[in-house]
């Protein structure tokens, strides 16, 4: 009898286990499933988002190059007022709109449609309030760039290249909120076209103003302000009645203004996050200048610079497509599928970053023939390929986080990781390299490269120690106290 009774409890065992390897096998296979199904949404996100954020730097693109037609000032001084628009008005515009991609992403999740629009209206009047004192700012630039002598030729071009280009500050204050608003509903073939026509008529109208007309260079000003605008009208007249956008308008209110003191909370530190580390870059191009030989400096580090910027196009779409996953999900509580997309980001970045980073390695003594014919210049950037190899890796990285930073509402945490790490960590050790150590450009880049390296793991720690129920929880107390539900 003993021995039955323990057979039959080694078979009751036996099948127990098999039960929960099953159960394990099953749990396994549906995680793996959701997993995939989440890359497959991302992607589809993403694709999409690359040519949205690829279309404004390409309208620059054309606008510099039918520029450069006209000769050498013309040429110098467009380039210097379009980083100075980067810098004091683009960069600031695009960094408070990014505080959308944690309101308007939530709202979203949480079936709070209609708040989708008030925050989109909110958005657009707090941006169009911004540029006022920006504006004022373009059109006094040429009188700061003398002052602080530079060329007087080149600052008074400049300046005027500024004060033309004030539409577009303005239409750009627009594009960014309704870009956010389609965004956060996934709503991307209407962004994917509007792009798309806004860069094809702009090259038709670019050529007639700046080579046809006597606009000269202003007319590149003029086309920048008009595509820009093309655009704000094309997504704007689809918002209004296309029925897919329907539960998601709202009416004009006293809610929109009441809602702008939310909005800064989030849109400061969201600008912060964008605009620190942008201004890091153009401070790289600065320092570069005062180094022996600074044209040679400057124009290797600019061809670097300018195809990461071009480069970083992938990670930033697929940040604004996690954003907008993690932001729905967190609105709506579910911490879990907000996991399983950090989970699915990071799989895609690892391939991003080593397919890109291959394919830069690879063509290292080719890419500079695309920039330069001078053979010293290709040289050296073949050389610096190695170093660039690696930002590119660091930024798909911290470029994927900072979105999960964003979808989440961890801007304050993000706009402090990068202070710390470029100004306090990355800049330091570029100027110590770049000049105490003669490591010229190399050094420059090592030293931000170094920023990044520390942004990137700062990030990837917060993130993975992170209780998803808890930024699930905050989500919709966030949403529900704003209704005064809670």
């Amino acid at each position: 009898m003993e021995e039955e009774e323990e057979g039959l409890l080694l078979d009751e065992s036996s099948r127990a286990e098999r039960r929960r390897l099953l159960n394990l096998n099953l749990n396994l296979k549906c995680g793996t499933g959701e997993l995939w199904e989440e890359m497959k949404r991302l992607g589809y996100l993403t694709g999409p988002m690359v040519a949205v954020t690829l279309s404004f730097y390409l309208l620059q693109v054309i606008s510099l190059m039918m520029v450069g037609h006209l000769g050498e000032l013309p040429l110098s001084s467009t380039s210097v007022a379009f980083s100075l628009a980067g810098v004091t008005g683009f960069s600031l515009l695009l960094g408070m709109a990014s505080g959308l991609e944690t309101l308007s992403g939530q709202a979203f999740g949480a079936q709070e449609y209609e708040k989708l629009g008030t925050q989109t209206y909110t958005a657009i009047l707090s941006l169009n309030i911004v540029c006022i004192p920006v504006s004022i700012l373009w059109v006094y630039m040429g009188n700061l760039l003398k002052f602080i002598g530079q060329d007087p030729q080149i600052s008074v071009e400049a300046g005027r290249f500024l004060t033309w280009l004030v539409p577009a500050l303005f239409g750009y204050a627009t594009l960014q909120p309704l870009i956010r608003y389609y965004q956060m509903q996934s709503l991307i073939v209407p962004m994917l076209i509007s792009s798309c026509i806004t860069l094809c008529s702009h090259v038709a109208v670019c050529w007639a103003l700046v080579l046809k007309s006597e606009l000269r260079n202003l007319g590149g000003a003029v086309a920048m302000g008009l595509s820009i605008w093309l655009n704000v009208i094309i997504l704007s007249l689809y918002m209004k009645y296309s029925s897919k956008c329907a539960r998601t308008r709202s009416s004009l209110s006293m809610r929109v203004v009441d809602g702008m003191k939310e909005f800064f909370c989030l849109a400061i530190p969201s600008a912060g996050m964008i605009c620190l580390e942008w201004w890091s870059f153009e401070l790289l191009i600065l320092l570069a200048g005062l180094l022996p030989n600074p044209q040679l400096e400057t124009s290797v580090l600019s061809v670097c610079l300018t195809t990461l910027a071009t480069l970083y196009s992938i990670p930033y779409g697929l940040a604004a497509s996690a954003s907008t996953r993690i932001s729905n999900k967190l609105g709506a509580g579910n911490a879990q599928g907000a996991q399983i997309s950090v989970v699915a980001l990071m799989l895609l970045v690892a391939v991003d970053a080593l397919l890109v980073s291959s394919g830069v390695f690879a063509g290292r003594n080719v890419f500079g023939y695309i920039f330069s014919n001078e053979k010293e210049v290709v040289e050296y950037v073949a050389a610096m390929a190695p170093l660039v190899c690696v930002s590119v890796v660091m930024d798909s990285i911290q470029g994927a986080l900072s979105g999960v930073a964003r979808g989440c509402g961890w801007q304050h945490i993000g706009a402090c990781i990068n202070l710390a790490a470029f100004y306090l960590f990355g800049i330091p050790i570029a100027a110590a390299l770049g000049f105490w150590l003669n490591l010229r450009g190399r050094g420059l880049w090592i030293g931000v490269l170094s920023g990044a390296t520390l942004q990137s793991v700062l990030l990837l720690t917060i993130t993975s120690r992170t209780n998803w129920e808890k930024q699930a929880a905050e989500a919709r107390k966030r949403l529900f106290t704003q209704d005064g539900q809670v």
